[in-house]
């Protein structure tokens, strides 16, 4: 298995083409610039990258298009969860025999209210599944998407049990706290918050980093404050995070994308997504433009 990643990952936007499929040209191009300007690694079909919205086809289809253009498949984690098991272990295998840093594993999510029996036989199945080519797993953590938690008791379990094959967590419950107590269950067990603001606090070593929406937007700004400890560039990075306070999070990044790349393609969202309103918009692209005109020394 490879080293365990850490510092500012971004998660990555899909590009939809003009027929509602992945645009992969658009994905490796978005992927590389990342990459390239702050960003020590991309979670890829996660939330933000709309993989839910997307068949099993078409999720192996991005996978494959980042290998087939030579990106540092070894800086990328994978969403690789589903409400079917086969078809988590499918995407589970597929992201493994590519080369994949690490599988991020949403629980199966449509039965609600499940014992924790049964989500350790999910990442069974997963761990048994992927044994020939043992990716690393990282749980996804996401109850209000979800409805199903990975508590810190369950962790605790599936650490035990799975000693070799869990290795991190990302947290998109917001909740400061837990994310803290799932940080404690283990010291080499890597948590991300979804939230750059946590960044001076994971410099101090109690996060691994932070997995970020808004990363799309200010990775080079979070990553003076991962690498050197800015507060200033944090201050503007959280400042961006802001704007969408009360805004949908994916139609508004993908609009921010679209103004900062200038290709009102990127702005293309797969339904029940809909393109965020022309006043959110405008808000947006404002409050960037206005943070990003100010000098951070």
């Amino acid at each position: 298995m490879s080293k365990t990643l850490s510092g500012v990952i971004a998660a990555v936007a899909t590009p939809i083409d003009d027929n509602g499929a992945p645009d992969f040209k658009r994905a490796v191009s978005l992927a590389r610039y990342l990459l390239d300007n702050g960003c020590d690694g991309l979670n890829v079909l996660g939330t933000t990258g709309e993989a839910t919205s997307f068949s099993l086809d078409e999720r192996k289809a991005v996978m494959d298009a980042y290998k087939a253009n030579g990106l540092p498949l070894q800086r990328l984690m994978v969403g690789t969860g589903a409400a079917a098991v086969s078809d988590a272990v499918a995407l589970t295998r597929h992201a493994a025999e590519l080369g994949f840093a690490g599988a991020l594993v949403l629980p199966p999510f449509y039965y609600k209210g499940v014992p924790d029996d049964g989500l350790v036989a999910y990442v069974d199945t997963l761990v048994k599944a992927t044994e020939r080519k043992p990716i690393p797993i990282y749980l996804y953590h996401f109850p209000a998407m979800s409805g199903l938690p990975w508590h810190v008791a369950l962790i605790e379990r599936l650490l035990e049990t799975f000693p070799t094959r869990i290795v991190g967590l990302k947290d998109s419950s917001g909740d400061m706290a837990f994310a803290r107590a799932a940080a404690n269950v283990a010291p080499d067990f890597a948590v991300f918050p979804s939230t750059e603001a946590c960044l001076i606090e994971a410099r101090s070593g109690a996060f691994a980093g932070c997995i970020s929406a808004t990363a799309n937007l200010n990775a080079d700004l979070c990553a003076r404050a991962w690498s050197q400890g800015d507060t200033a560039a944090l201050d503007a990075a959280v400042s961006i995070r802001k704007l969408f306070d009360g805004k949908p999070l994916v139609s508004g990044v993908k609009a921010l994308l679209a103004h900062i790349h200038s290709d009102a393609a990127l702005a293309r969202v797969k339904p029940p997504l809909a393109p965020l309103s022309a006043a959110d918009r405008t808000a947006i692209i404002a409050g960037n433009d206005a943070v990003r005109a100010k000098r951070v020394a």
